[in-house]
């Protein structure tokens, strides 16, 4: 709706301004009492004529906005619903459906996880939509199946305790369990939440070891905030997922390599990897990931079936050449 007025003017500048205003408006609406139409004008710094419209932009995005014309005349929301619809724009409202349908389809759907929270909002998300996109969203899930991909469930509360932990600077304990199954009691200064190949992940300063460490969030349990606040520490890297790779990728070697093909065909050729994908000239594409052996950069050329060349580690080089020789029978 507001897009289509926003075109007259070609300027984005607008666009934001109508965004405030209206949002403005509907935060003093939802106040739930009724404002005469020149107590609204004053408190949103806009003309009569400007007011009206922006009711009717919050009528079309499905707000039962009442008017009674008139001495004595009023603004004011219709009581009854318990949540008002959500301002989306229908790209908006589709993303946010794929987004929950992408969520839902991970972990292993248990009571409390984030995958089950994702399952359960997709079913009813559309009831908060605007009457005019209810139909495209019900038209978009009946349509829609998504592949189950394994991975660990994490608690939707973990996450949202972390959070607001991490907001209010506050320390965190927790039971944490290892990948080998023993359990250990911690304190830490929690900084990031990461999300990495399926998997969450928590950098925080562990006060009994101190030093940065990164935790599975799925392996936490017990958790508890406490009282005591802790001062901000500057990250041990650019970024948590920096840091995070560093550790993931310790008994690794950097891998280079051109292949002649298209970004879009090397990408789901090495879809299961943490890989950095730069394209070049003439469809051809730069791939530079962390690997342990050259047996795992081979199985993955293979379904590209085009030629390539590594440019480093020099081993990974000569392994692949000796491989090649192999094939060929010299």
């Amino acid at each position: 709706m507001w897009s289509e007025n926003v075109r007259d003017f070609g300027d984005n500048a607008f666009m934001t301004d109508v965004t405030q205003r209206v949002l403005a408006l509907l935060a003093a609406l939802q106040t739930g009492r009724a404002f005469t139409g020149d107590e609204l004008a004053t408190r949103l710094d806009v003309s009569p004529r400007t007011l009206r419209r922006d009711v009717d932009r919050l009528r079309g995005y499905g707000y039962p906005v009442e008017t009674q014309p008139g001495p004595g005349g009023y603004y004011r929301l219709s009581a009854g619903s318990a949540m008002p619809p959500l301002l989306l724009e229908d790209d908006e409202a589709i993303a946010t459906l794929l987004g929950l349908a992408t969520l839902a389809s991970t972990g292993s759907a248990s009571a409390g996880s984030l995958d089950d929270a994702a399952i359960r909002a997709y079913g009813k998300v559309d009831q908060y939509l605007p009457k005019r996109l209810r139909p495209r969203a019900a038209a978009l899930r009946a349509s829609l199946e998504t592949g189950r991909n394994p991975a660990p469930s994490t608690s939707a509360e973990t996450l949202s305790t972390l959070a607001d932990a991490i907001h209010h600077r506050r320390l965190v304990t927790f039971d944490y369990t290892s990948a080998k199954g023993a359990t250990t009691a911690r304190q830490v200064e929690p900084h990031r939440q990461i999300h990495q190949l399926l998997r969450w992940y928590l950098l925080a300063w562990d006060t009994g070891k101190r030093a940065w460490r990164v935790f599975r969030t799925d392996r936490v349990a017990n958790l508890h905030q406490r009282g005591e606040t802790f001062a901000p520490r500057p990250l041990p890297a650019d970024t948590g997922i920096d840091y995070l790779r560093q550790g993931l990728d310790k008994h690794k070697q950097r891998v280079v390599v051109t292949i002649d093909a298209p970004m879009t065909a090397v990408t789901d050729a090495f879809k299961h990897q943490d890989v950095e994908l730069t394209p070049l000239a003439q469809d051809s594409t730069r791939a530079v990931l962390m690997l342990d052996t050259w047996q795992w950069l081979l199985l993955h050329l293979a379904f590209l079936d085009a030629a390539f060349t590594i440019h480093e580690p020099a081993e990974f080089r000569a392994a692949c050449q000796r491989f090649g020789a192999l094939l060929s029978g010299s």
